[in-house]
């Protein structure tokens, strides 16, 4: 008689490797395992509206990262270079999951949410920010942020001005932008830039 036993099984892998060396554990990200120069190769190479968009090179997320940051300031010239930060940082979390569609998100629910906000946390906590954005600046940063998404819908995701509007809301008259998709190394070096010029301005060593 043959006595089967049961074939252990291994717990999935739930950490990624980035080219750091570091592994991010993605069930508890640590603060420590945080890289700026790995959010910013990821979101140079994250596509915004699944690529669907004009020209030669996507519209990467670390380009409608610091474009978003620059409207935020341009909204509000009051904001510290802290907040600035956090608005730079706000999409950082798409570094390691990627940018998932406004429609996808909503048939994901609040599993992806609860992942989503413990990798910002770890995130905000590495680069000495508070680890939840306050309930202001956040409100700041998503409006921007839709402004931002008409102008990339309306020049470059072929949606119509009264289709953007009804989405994202029609911008205020003094923000204009043009937009033009950076190659991903240009994304990447643009995302560092303003990065490491804000940790200057704060005072970072």
């Amino acid at each position: 008689m043959t006595v089967r036993t049961k074939k252990s099984v291994e717990p999935p892998r739930v950490w990624q490797r980035m080219l750091s060396g570091r592994r991010l554990d993605l069930a508890n990200p640590s603060p420590m395992d945080v890289e700026v120069e790995d959010i910013a190769h990821g979101l140079a190479r994250v596509a915004r509206w699944n690529g669907q968009t004009k020209g030669e090179h996507a519209f990467s997320v670390a380009e409608h990262s610091v474009v978003v940051e620059r409207i935020c300031r341009k909204l509000d010239p009051s904001m510290t270079a802290k907040q600035s930060l956090m608005a730079l940082l706000h999409d950082s979390p798409e570094y390691v999951i990627g940018d998932m569609i406004s429609p996808f998100k909503a048939l994901l629910g609040e599993g992806y949410k609860a992942i989503e906000a413990r990798l910002q946390e770890a995130v905000h906590i590495r680069f000495g920010l508070p680890p939840v954005t306050p309930v202001r600046l956040k409100k700041q940063i998503k409006r921007a942020d839709l402004v931002c998404a008409w102008f990339e819908a309306t020049q470059l995701a072929g949606f119509e001005a009264e289709e953007a509007n009804r989405f994202f809301g029609k911008p205020p008259e003094t923000v204009r932008l043009r937009l033009s998709p950076k190659a991903v190394p240009d994304a990447q070096d643009a995302f560092l830039a303003r990065f490491r010029q804000i940790m200057t301005e704060i005072g970072a060593p």
